[in-house]
């Protein structure tokens, strides 16, 4: 009999948890990470996979995902698109569900999804409906305090954390007032809180006036360790760059008390703004990829009449924008090294998530979540949606994964096509 199940052999293994970065074989047995064999190791296996030339790690984690499809209606994308069939093999919905609908998100997501599927709980009763549109529904008086920290800790195995602040307009009609409930859960859950930035300032229906580069200072005073500020590369004013173009001075205070950094990819990375944070000596924790409806066009399915019933619901035009892998590629098309942006999508994010001892590594038995990438070199021209461009000499893109030791081809109609430079 042979000794593995699987033997995927001689790709580059990065596994930043166990310190391990060369040439490998990685060994799966019933669904889980058998051994770490050297390049030269000798060992027998039912199934070989020639993974020469290609990045082998951990199962990747998309911190910042939107996949309660349908209830969140033109938001919420199919999270097996967006995951196994993305190459990634766990997926965080941030702020899709709350403590009213979590039971659902748990029936028809969680549970019939191939992919790994976490949550961090809406602070608000409604959850994420139509992405936060409707600015009515995410007035402080829409906060249950006692019910969402009920909700989370009976679903404890699911909620990770919890969302606060994203309606466009809500700082200047609101305050912190929502940032203040947020964190109270926050502290009674001991949950890291994730809060949005960008998008927060417009002015209210009376005409009031924010200063964008306040946010920041009234939000920071809100802080626990743990907590996850997002959208670092924000092009909108009242994040981490102030109206005068300089990083924010209360950035890396926040650091230093414990804040982490999610990238939040989507709608909100600015390659401008990204150079901005970076030069100033600020590397974000975690990736992100912030994949909607609003922004990750799904192909037209063949057969798909012009006239389709509901078009706005499936928003079946275009390409797609972003993936997380393509996060890595435009990290490290902005000179992050990739040895630095592999923690973001794996062990860094595992920590966030409290989960470090069974996700984001590929430590012998461990669940065998394995994320497996080409490594492709050349010259590609990557687009922000603010119409700045870098080029990228390496672009990666997802092969395959496995979760739980079952094989998953990258088959993602949203996968998003490169551009040669």
């Amino acid at each position: 009999m042979a000794e593995y199940d699987l033997l995927l052999e001689g790709g580059r293994v990065i596994d930043p948890a166990s310190g391990v970065d060369g040439i490998r074989h990685l060994a799966i047995r019933d669904g889980r990470v058998a051994a770490v064999l050297p390049e030269d190791g000798a060992a027998s296996a039912a199934t070989r996979i020639d993974c020469r030339g290609k990045l082998v790690l951990p199962g990747l984690i998309d911190t910042h995902a939107h996949i309660y499809q349908y209830v969140t209606g033109r938001f919420g994308l199919d999270p097996d698109m967006c995951g196994v069939q993305s190459g990634v093999t766990t997926l965080v919905d941030q702020g899709g569900p709350s403590c009213m609908t979590i039971p659902g998100f748990r029936h028809y997501v969680v549970e019939r999804s191939e992919s790994n599927v976490l949550a961090f709980l809406s602070a608000y009763l409604v959850g994420g409906l139509e992405g936060h549109y409707y600015p009515e529904l995410y007035r402080p008086g829409c906060v249950d305090v006692d019910a969402t920290v009920r909700a989370a800790k009976e679903n404890a195995d699911l909620v990770k954390g919890i969302k606060a602040h994203a309606e466009i307009g809500g700082f200047s009609r609101w305050g912190v007032d929502v940032m203040k409930l947020a964190a109270e859960i926050g502290r009674q859950t001991a949950l890291p809180v994730y809060i949005h930035f960008g998008q927060l300032w417009p002015p209210a229906a009376d005409g009031a006036v924010v200063d964008p580069d306040s946010i920041f200072t009234e939000v920071v005073n809100l802080l626990k360790p743990g907590d996850v500020l997002a959208h670092p590369f924000s092009r909108h004013p009242g994040g981490f760059v102030s109206v005068t173009g300089k990083v924010h001075p209360l950035v890396k205070e926040a650091i230093a008390r414990g804040a982490k950094i999610d990238v939040g990819h989507g709608s909100h990375f600015s390659f401008r703004v990204a150079q901005l944070v970076l030069e100033a000596g600020i590397l974000p924790d975690t990736l992100g990829a912030d994949m909607h409806g609003y922004n990750t066009r799904i192909p037209k399915p063949r057969g798909t009449p012009d006239s389709h019933p509901d078009p706005e619901m499936h928003m079946f035009f275009g390409s797609a924008q972003f993936s997380l892998v393509r996060a890595i590629t435009s990290m490290v098309a902005l000179g992050v090294p990739l040895e630095a942006v592999v923690p973001m999508a794996t062990s860094n994010a595992a920590a966030m998530l409290g989960m470090q001892d069974t996700l984001g590594s590929l430590a012998p038995g461990r669940v065998a979540d394995v994320s497996v990438l080409d490594d492709a070199r050349g010259r590609w021209t990557l687009r922000d949606n603010e119409g700045n461009q870098v080029t990228a000499e390496r672009m990666f893109s997802p092969a395959f994964c496995l979760r739980a030791g079952r094989r998953f081809e990258a088959t993602a109609p949203i996968l998003p096509m490169a551009e040669a430079a």
